[in-house]
């Protein structure tokens, strides 16, 4: 069967605050702007989430929240201190685990980590234009999306296809 794997950057966080500790700092208002761009995209082209594991810092939960609610039918999200600051091998290990009912899963983090996860998942028959723009920048609001056929437990480095990689500048 058929999966669908979308790797969303949280929206822009401010810094406003330097006495914040990172995993509190909340989003900028270039964040809130940027959030519901993505949103309307994922609607428009008909990616859905099944399914949503959101990293617990304030920035993805509030990234979440703004990106939910623009969605005709969100999934109740699955909040996970383990994303925050995780690596790629820390994230497909999570996204192990993700139920086989579920088709299209969301994941919502952070850089570094779902940079090299998405590019050590594109594999070979990637689209060009996607795998260059994300080797370029994967930017605040950034989204990946990858597709791939088998069971999300076997999944594997390079065993993905990268289809796109948006950034809210292009829809702005």
């Amino acid at each position: 069967m058929k999966k669908e794997l979308l790797l969303l950057r949280h929206a822009k966080s401010s810094w406003d605050n330097p006495k914040l500790d990172d995993f509190d700092r909340p989003l900028a208002p270039r964040g809130r702007d940027s959030a519901p761009l993505i949103a309307r995209v994922l609607e428009e082209r008909h990616w859905r989430p099944r399914m949503a594991l959101v990293s617990s810092s304030t920035r993805t939960r509030e990234t979440w929240e703004l990106l939910s609610s623009h969605f005709a039918h969100a999934p109740s999200p699955t909040f996970r201190d383990s994303l925050y600051e995780a690596s790629a091998e820390q994230l497909l290990a999570e996204v192990h685990h993700t139920p086989e009912i579920v088709s299209t899963l969301l994941v919502l983090g952070h850089n570094p980590g779902l940079e090299e996860f998405a590019l050590r998942l594109a594999g070979n028959d990637s689209d060009q234009a996607a795998l260059k723009q994300l080797r370029k920048k994967f930017p605040t609001a950034g989204l990946a999306r990858l597709e791939f056929t088998g069971r999300w437990a076997e999944l594997q480095f390079g065993g993905a296809r990268l289809l796109d990689c948006l950034r809210p500048k292009d829809f702005a």
